[in-house]
């Protein structure tokens, strides 16, 4: 099996998390989108006949495209590719989903709709420079349903300076009385080349404190898990057969097909990644000359797999690590983990390893302390 992930990185207008570089305007959304379908039918070999199973529309805003022109880039897609598709899931900000647009979207085969919400407080979608307010958030969500869409997905921030613990728990409880199936929730990330990153360079705000974040995410764990929701990563939350299929084949390692501005791809053995300006995009791409590629060592394959195996809540099976890279790696994993099993930062369950979900906020910490560096 495997997927496909087409970014198509529009934007109406630059909120604190684009990307100056490889966010471009409606201008040039034709072009784009002729060159995603060239590069989707151009590297069909890739996959090698694997069916694919997983389709994701992402970007900036893809639904700034019309459903006639998401149903050509799925049109392409079944057309070019051995396909049984099971999820299609197009990102969307809250402002585009009308109710006419859901319904035309839901007849383009698009089962599973991610929907940009980043905050129901509107104090905190302005500091975010977000375009729509809660109430259109609060909408959306409901058209979208009303229109048949079961398999919903909101994003939302947390770790915002100024959010109160009792503001977090407000939108939580807000978040649970829509009856959504899955949540994805991101500890605010401060990047360069963004509008966020620029003006923290300024000095215009301090991240939130790490108490406050703690507290976040200790609030956000109890109160989704509380509600019968699975947490399956470090950032994802679903119900009972809601997890996000595509993005669970990232972390199990089944091969995917990027393609679009900044696309990643990994096919097994190599990964490949597009340029992300969008001006050399289209100038590259018919060339095909618009990626760089890296081939992947033991050693990345083995560190990959520690990396995508502890953020989630199935871990690490011992005897999968030893099936793939030998009794060393697992001698060498086993007494890196020790001490962390020791202090409760991991979990050994017979043969499986796994990092208890209070713990997630220092996983990053953990993990790498069992990277293999030699």
């Amino acid at each position: 099996m495997a997927g496909i992930y087409v970014h198509i990185p529009f934007c109406k207008s630059k909120c604190c998390y684009c990307d100056f570089y490889s966010c471009t305007t409606l201008a040039k959304k034709d072009a784009v989108l002729a060159a995603v379908s060239h590069e989707l039918v151009s590297r069909a070999h890739e996959l090698q006949g694997e069916t694919v199973r997983t389709l994701y529309i992402g970007g900036g805003t893809p639904t700034i495209c019309t459903p006639r022109e998401l149903e050509g880039l799925i049109r392409t897609v079944r057309d070019t590719f051995d396909t049984q598709i099971e999820e299609i899931t197009v990102e969307a900000n809250p402002d585009d989903l009308t109710p006419g647009y859901l319904e035309a979207l839901r007849g383009t085969g698009t089962n599973r709709l991610s929907i940009g919400v980043q905050s129901l407080l509107d104090r905190d979608l302005r500091w975010m420079n977000r375009r729509h307010d809660a109430r259109q958030a609060l909408r959306a969500v409901r058209d979208a349903q009303a229109a048949g869409f079961a398999n919903l997905s909101l994003d939302l921030i947390y770790g915002l300076p100024q959010l109160s613990v009792e503001q977090w728990r407000r939108t939580l409880d807000d978040f649970l009385s829509l009856d959504v199936p899955h949540l994805s929730a991101y500890h605010l990330s401060v990047e360069p080349r963004t509008a966020l990153g620029k003006r923290f360079e300024r000095g215009a705000f301090h991240p939130a404190g790490e108490r406050l974040s703690e507290a976040h995410y200790a609030l956000l764990h109890a109160v989704l898990t509380g509600a019968g929701y699975r947490h399956y990563e470090i950032s994802s939350f679903a119900r009972p057969g809601f997890e996000s299929r595509h993005n669970s084949s990232y972390w199990k390692g089944v091969r995917y097909l990027g393609v679009g501005p900044a696309a990643h791809s990994f096919d097994g053995d190599r990964r490949r990644w597009n340029v992300s300006d969008v001006r050399e995009y289209l100038r590259k791409e018919p060339e095909g000359t618009q990626y760089e590629t890296e081939e992947i060592t033991p050693k990345d394959a083995y560190n990959e797999f520690v990396m995508t195996g502890l953020r989630t809540d199935e871990g690490i099976d011992s005897r999968e690590l030893s099936a793939r890279f030998g009794a060393r790696k697992l001698q060498y994993f086993v007494a890196q983990a020790e001490k962390f099993v020791a202090q409760g930062n991991i979990v050994q369950r017979k043969s499986v390893y796994y990092i208890p979900a209070e713990r997630y906020l220092i996983s990053d910490s953990i993990i790498s302390d069992l990277f293999d560096v030699e």
